[in-house]
């Protein structure tokens, strides 16, 4: 597919993804994806950035055709507390960056103009764009990875709020005197349904005497447990896995249910590895949802998993920037 093409980038906790996504829309080309490493601090995460970004439009120019002005510019997804005018990320836990300018560092390495939007915003506005949301005027998604983030879209477009904040669904509270969080409160929706604390909370369970099939993944080393493990062990009928899952979904179905009764969406689509765990999940989501939200709202809305797996943070940042260009609806 030719040009013109916008390069998408999802900065992730656990891994950054870049690629071309075409103006038209469609799927991304000269997709790249690596660890996010972020203990090397912001500078070298940008400059991996720029490394990847540079080897993607390389390839996609020497298979597609066309010349380097037919990519436009870059969008950029990132974790955390966005703002959007200056191009800063202004805190994010589960990177350690505070006040740091990704948006200006990235622009000066690319010599393109660039846009920054907070990743969940970027996952919601692809699926609303291209994927489980398609046609719906009233969508909130939520992110389940390293953390748990969410979007809300209204009337077709993104709410952000007044200091750019809205849709931080992981950071609603859920249990008065709960666990502490990353962001350093206590009880929040991210501290017991993030990828991490699903982990966290297996591995707690399993110390305290608990028996799994898990162990044996990891040889006795329980604290190389994943959520990519526990879905396995899920698959292979553990009941300990399912227990844990089984929470998991209320606990989701709990935050889910805060946003129907508050925002009346058309539809809710849950995003990341945890969509893995496929209907079982899903199943007790709706009826965690169902028991706490209003009728007539639950009704009215549809939850279901993410259709972009892999690209969604990619096309969305892509899609944000192909917005706002001069033309455009």
């Amino acid at each position: 597919m030719s040009g013109p093409w916008v390069v998408g980038v999802d900065i992730g906790g656990t891994n950054l993804v870049v690629g071309l996504v075409p103006v038209e829309g469609g799927e991304p080309c000269g997709l790249r994806s690596q660890s996010t490493q972020s203990e090397r601090g912001p500078d070298a995460t940008v400059k991996e950035i720029g490394r990847m970004v540079a080897d993607a439009i390389e390839d996609v120019l020497s298979k597609e055709g066309g010349a380097s002005d037919q990519v436009l510019g870059v969008g950029i997804g990132c974790p955390g507390s966005i703002d959007r005018p200056n191009g800063m990320v202004r805190t994010t836990p589960n990177l350690g960056w505070v006040d740091y300018p990704v948006s200006t560092q990235i622009a000066n390495l690319l010599q393109l103009p660039t846009v920054l939007d907070n990743d969940a915003n970027c996952a919601t506005y692809a699926e609303w764009w291209r994927g489980a949301g398609q046609g719906v005027e009233h969508l909130v998604g939520i992110t389940v990875g390293t953390g748990v983030g969410g979007g809300v879209m209204l009337g077709g477009r993104i709410l952000r709020g007044a200091s750019g904040s809205a849709g931080e669904v992981g950071h609603t509270t859920i249990d008065l005197n709960g666990r502490r969080c990353s962001c350093g409160n206590y009880g929040c929706l991210e501290a017991y349904a993030s990828g991490s604390s699903i982990a966290l909370r297996a591995v707690e369970g399993l110390r305290a005497g608990s028996q799994s099939v898990l162990t044996e993944l990891v040889d006795g080393n329980i604290n190389q447990i994943s959520a990519a493990l526990i879905y396995e062990a899920l698959q292979l009928g553990d009941e300990y896995a399912r227990e844990i899952m089984l929470e998991t979904a209320k606990f989701l179905g709990i935050g889910i249910a805060n946003l129907i009764n508050t925002l009346n969406p058309d539809v809710v689509v849950v995003v990341g590895g945890v969509v893995g765990a496929g209907d079982y999940l899903f199943g007790t989501i709706r009826e965690e949802a169902q028991q706490r939200s209003f009728k007539s709202a639950f009704e009215a809305c549809k939850i279901v998993p993410g259709q972009l797996p892999e690209t969604a943070g990619v096309i969305g940042a892509a899609g944000i920037f192909i917005s706002e260009m001069p033309g455009q609806s």
